[in-house]
């Protein structure tokens, strides 16, 4: 059953499902196709508690599935809606289980949906805009923009990719291991939409698409393996028009590439009426990853897979760049900020999800709520953040300067060193988009060899989501190939820092620099912690000089455009 939540967020939905012998396979463990269809439900009524309307689910992004749940446990399900757009939202959900007998709960994944309010006949409507709480919820709230970004993307990401690799495709080859024709694990099944399957509208569930999707895809993995699979992962995926009652949805699934230990299955549904139309409606495309466990839990090895010539070629190609991608999204945006490296590879195939990564972490240390002030000195007020193993600073101020023009000068770090005394130079040695660049920072700061230090930064910029949000200018480490540590420089690395800068009216922003610093980095941020550091508020003085010095220069030059 679903209830609202005590806690007072008024979007938030909790679902407690008893798992029974009817939701199960073979081995006692929930069914995913189910668990699917409670997550889509339990998020399709915090979507329409926000807008006080019917919601349709429009994509859900990775979920990956950390344990399976036996019979006789309780499935947990919590969601929320993280942020409102105008006509889309963002719904948050947590689900872990519950062993009723021991006591014992756990994590089992965590997703992210769109849903789209619908009004009469279809039409779209405007969504009020949600407000956050809580320091977890403003969280959400400001990193969902980053989510959003990062779907409108994907797409890119995966041509941008498969551009840059090979176009001869070499057949992965294991000793003793015969390749299995991907024809053999073709599956492809038809089912009737019901009225219980559908939403008061009359529109097809998507939790249950999704489950009718799980069921082919777990067919096509079996028929490679002959044993019974786990699903481990759902890519991203988006629903490309709604079914109804009485449709017809042909299912169909095939195993793209099977790597060492796990495989990938596209799979695939459409959609006709009565009459057996000749073009069918695409519903929605899905790629599932699939593992076969030993009796101790461990990934089995897999048989290879020999691609069809032509469209099972290019799906081959396409599952081994998806993997990539893969494993570079969850690595860069699953990992809590703590364990992240401070220096991340940058490539073409994880430059999405850094850019990701560096914005979200700035918009994280930014929400924070214990922010204590160590220091004011006239118009500056510095604060500080104690939090695990790192310290943190926030300086801020107002200046006479429109938000959107000290956007302009502060994210172009080749000027910094006119008004920061710690930057020696900066070069722009990589222009990865509009948003991104890559700089090497020379600091005036000697380390304790004596020598100055060096920094490859990335420099992620964002304009304003919607009204109330913040420009934003975020700077992280990254390694380049080009650029590798020299004998010549002690090579620092920075895990978080940047600028957010809101407007106050036409004329007036308030401007604040954030900076998380590991104990490493510490000599390079400020010289006098315990004596809250005159260096700090200096330094952002004479930014706010080049601001008020600059700015009059930038409009001449935003005019002679």
């Amino acid at each position: 059953m679903a209830s609202p939540s005590p806690t007072g967020n008024p979007t938030e939905v909790q679902m407690s499902q008893l798992v029974l012998p009817c939701h199960t396979n073979h081995r006692g463990e929930l069914s995913t196709g189910q668990l699917l269809k409670w997550i889509d439900t339990a998020a399709c009524l915090s979507a329409e508690r926000h807008a006080g309307c019917p919601c349709v689910t429009a994509s859900m992004d990775d979920i990956y599935f950390e344990h399976t749940i036996s019979v006789g446990q309780v499935v947990n399900i919590k969601a929320k809606v993280n942020r409102a757009f105008n006509s889309s939202m963002e719904v948050g959900i947590q689900v872990s289980y519950e062993d009723l007998c021991s006591g014992k709960h756990c994590s089992i994944c965590k997703a992210y949906a769109t849903f789209v309010a619908q009004g009469p006949s279809g039409s779209k409507v405007k969504l009020k805009p949600l407000t956050p709480q809580t320091e977890e919820e403003k969280i959400e709230h400001s990193i969902a923009a980053e989510r959003r970004r990062m779907r409108l993307v994907h797409k890119d990401t995966l041509k941008d990719l498969l551009t840059r690799s090979p176009r001869e495709t070499e057949l992965e080859t294991r000793d003793g291991s015969a390749a299995v024709p991907a024809e053999k694990t073709r599956v492809e099944s038809v089912e009737l939409v019901l009225p219980p399957h559908a939403n008061h509208q009359g529109n097809t569930f998507g939790g249950q698409i999704m489950a009718w999707m799980e069921n082919v895809a777990t067919i096509a993995a079996s028929r490679l393996c002959h044993a019974h699979p786990t699903l481990r992962a759902i890519e991203m995926f988006h629903f490309r028009g709604p079914s109804q009652v009485g449709d017809r949805l042909v299912l169909k699934a095939i195993v793209n590439n099977a790597f060492k230990n796990s495989m990938e299955v596209g799979v695939c549904a459409e959609a006709y009426g009565q009459e057996m139309s000749v073009s069918r409606r695409h519903i929605n495309s899905a790629f599932m990853t699939f593992v076969v466990l030993d009796q101790e839990g461990q990934p089995r090895t897999l048989p290879m897979v020999a691609p069809e010539p032509g469209d099972g070629v290019r799906r081959y190609r396409e599952a081994s760049a998806r993997k990539k991608i893969r494993l570079d999204r969850k690595y860069v945006v699953s990992c809590k900020q703590t364990e992240v490296p401070l220096s991340v590879p940058w490539d073409q195939s994880n430059k999405v999800y850094l850019s990701y990564n560096n914005v979200s972490a700035l918009k994280t240390l930014v929400a924070k709520a214990n922010w204590a002030l160590a220091r004011e000195k006239e118009k500056v007020r510095m604060y500080t953040l104690e939090e695990d193993k790192f310290l943190s600073f926030r300086i801020e101020m107002s200046v006479r300067i429109a938000a959107g023009r000290a956007f302009s000068l502060l994210s172009d770090l080749r000027r910094r060193h006119e008004w920061d005394s710690h930057y020696a130079s900066a070069e722009l040695v990589q222009q990865v988009d509009d948003d991104d660049m890559i700089y090497h920072v020379v600091s005036q700061t000697l380390s304790h060899e004596n020598k100055p230090q060096d920094f490859v930064i990335l420099a992620s910029r964002r304009k304003p989501c919607s009204k109330g949000d913040p420009y934003v200018v975020a700077f992280r480490s990254v390694t380049l190939p080009t650029h590798p540590a020299s004998t010549s420089f002690t090579r620092g690395e920075t895990i978080c820092s940047g600028f957010c800068i809101w407007p106050e009216s036409e004329e007036t922003s308030k401007v604040a620099y954030y900076n998380q610093a590991t104990p490493g980095y510490l000599n390079y941020v400020t010289t006098n912690v315990a004596g809250l550091s005159s260096n700090f508020c200096a330094t952002f003085e004479a930014c706010e000089k080049f601001l008020l010095k600059n700015k009059e220069d930038l409009i001449v030059r935003l005019q002679d455009l």
